[in-house]
């Protein structure tokens, strides 16, 4: 759920490796004609590179590094001077300092979450008294934007679908038009929104859901695009219904699906 501070568990070993394991990232990336004079080497510009992918994962503990006392250690390291703090006391500032950081990331994702949560069932509310706009039981809200013919997909279907998703925002987090494909998946293997609201529609239809967050991701949220208690929107086009049974169906659907709770 949380961010976890690997650069304090092994800072000068494990994100040195990464730095030569892997291509650097932005600026690292950009060739400049005017190079500068002290970066004009192989061993200075490669001491630079490995110096920016370190800056970037130290990122998320950035506020609890003093950068002084980071080139202090490696500077001592490299050159074999003994360590001015031994490897106990070394391993306890690390945890400490480790234990910090995720209390205040809790702290940060329980405001986040309380927010997200009155600010979802606010615009549910509001939005449940627009014209065209239904509510079923469960709280999952939708919208016939387009009315399709044919069967209804069941529980254990298959289904292909376009989709849109958007926070209450607007911000886009996921799209199959996009990527310029649709995406197949079993509808069990979805998150509750889903698996409820697509079994209303039929084949052909475009319907808009509005997916309180108990019916999607709840308080842990999905990746960095959607946080704890976010409500959703789904603008989702239902191509075709694939009526093999579960067992028989194709075990994953895309990654950038909705995922099951």
């Amino acid at each position: 759920m949380f961010k976890h501070t690997r650069a304090l568990a092994a800072l000068a070993g494990i994100a040195l490796l990464a730095a030569c394991a892997k291509p650097g990232e932005g600026d690292a990336n950009k060739a400049d004609a005017a190079t500068p004079s002290d970066l004009a080497t192989d061993a200075q510009k490669f001491g630079y590179a490995i110096g920016i992918d370190l800056g970037h994962s130290l990122g998320p503990v950035k506020d609890d590094v003093d950068i002084k006392a980071l080139e202090a250690g490696l500077e001592e390291s490299a050159a074999g001077k003994t360590p001015r703090l031994d490897d106990k006391t070394r391993d306890e500032i690390k945890k400490t300092v480790s234990v910090k950081i995720q209390q205040k990331q809790m702290e940060e994702h329980k405001v986040k979450a309380e927010k997200a949560k009155a600010d979802g069932e606010k615009f549910l509310a509001d939005n449940g008294k627009k014209d065209g706009v239904k509510t079923t039981a469960s709280g999952l809200q939708y919208e016939v934007l387009t009315e399709g013919k044919g069967d209804h997909p069941g529980k254990d279907d298959k289904v292909t679908v376009n989709y849109k998703g958007t926070l209450i925002d607007g911000t886009v987090f996921d799209s199959s038009y996009d990527r310029g494909e649709p995406v197949s998946f079993p509808l069990a293997n979805v998150i509750p929104g889903w698996t409820e609201g697509l079994q209303l529609m039929t084949v052909g239809s475009k319907y808009k859901f509005y997916i309180p967050a108990e019916l999607a991701y709840g308080e842990r949220g999905a990746g960095v695009k959607i946080g704890p208690n976010e409500t959703l929107i789904f603008e989702v086009e239902l191509l075709s219904i694939d009526k093999t049974p579960a067992a028989d169906a194709a075990p994953a659907a895309p990654a950038a699906k909705p995922a099951k709770k």
